[in-house]
């Protein structure tokens, strides 16, 4: 996958370090919640997925092997954290920068924390209010970050996008970019390619090698010819890009929305669910949200 990215033309190449005993257990997700026919919050069993992500670790143990090898194939490496106790154990490599979480945007702790230890941030804002995004760039002032704009939909419809939020986001950092989880079957890249016409700085997409229906994220996950034409768009001129657009999206108004809006319930759900979904563990067995102030595990 590394070098099938490097080939390609991508410039970044992201794992997670996401581990599954800093998983949390909360009741209200075990068997989910639905009252008057609306759901109150999904189901989303801790077992099921503990086994699931604890099969799909990367030890810290290849970090360096990861970093060394995204070099030999002319990638930057990336990582998102996601969990404040995993900071000090990951910045032991050299990271050219970090990812954060759509849903840990509002953690401010856990910025801290990442700012000490590396040079740039990339941070999503997805399912995140417009105070607590601005409150983000106020934590983050002084530092070297960009902000992404997503749609925590999965896969996000065409019509849902609200490029414009861009230009809310470019009020608050020179550097901004989206998050692309739209359906890659039937959608391709024409999201990610209309939001470089909109003056994206970064996009983000999620990259396989295996059938859309071989893995969990398969749906939302670009090719390896997908993403080299996306790297070509994005590496070539705007008029390139605007000409594109013009053949392959049309009329892409539909994608554009809205610079402020509120958060969808189906965003909301997501947002209850993993926001909070991992936690350092405490010596004293209690969990640290990476919102909560106090030092991590």
């Amino acid at each position: 996958m590394i070098w099938a990215a490097a080939e390609a033309g991508a410039d970044y190449g992201k794992i997670q370090t996401m581990f599954a005993d800093d998983l949390t257990f909360r009741p209200e997700f075990e068997e989910g919640l639905t009252r008057n026919g609306t759901v109150e919050a999904i189901r989303r069993p801790y077992r099921p997925e503990y086994d699931r992500l604890k099969k799909l670790e990367f030890p810290t143990s290849e970090y360096a092997w990861y970093v060394e090898e995204c070099g030999r194939a002319g990638l930057r490496p990336l990582t998102t954290v996601f969990a404040r106790g995993r900071v000090d154990e990951v910045a032991r490599f050299p990271w050219p920068a970090v990812k954060v979480a759509s849903y840990d945007c509002a953690s401010y702790p856990l910025l801290r924390d990442l700012t000490r230890h590396f040079r740039r941030l990339i941070v999503s804002t997805g399912a995140t209010r417009d105070d607590e995004i601005e409150e983000a760039a106020r934590v983050l002032q002084g530092a070297d970050f960009t902000f992404l704009h997503c749609v925590t939909i999965y896969p996000t419809p065409l019509d849902q996008l609200h490029l414009a939020r861009m230009e809310f986001l470019r009020r608050l950092t020179s550097s901004v970019g989206f998050s692309d989880h739209t359906l890659a079957e039937r959608d391709g890249i024409k999201a990610s390619v209309v939001a470089l016409h909109l003056g994206a700085d970064v996009i983000e997409r999620h990259f396989t090698l295996l059938p859309p229906d071989g893995t969990k994220d398969g749906p939302v996950s670009i090719t390896p010819e997908q993403l080299r034409s996306l790297c070509r768009l994005a590496h070539g001129g705007e008029g390139d890009r605007e000409a594109w657009v013009r053949e392959h999206v049309g009329d892409y108004r539909p994608m554009i929305g809205q610079a402020r809006r509120e958060l969808t319930h189906a965003e909301l759900l997501n947002r209850d669910y993993y926001r909070g979904r991992f936690a350092a563990r405490l010596p004293t067995g209690q969990v640290l949200y990476n919102w909560e102030t106090g030092p991590p595990a």
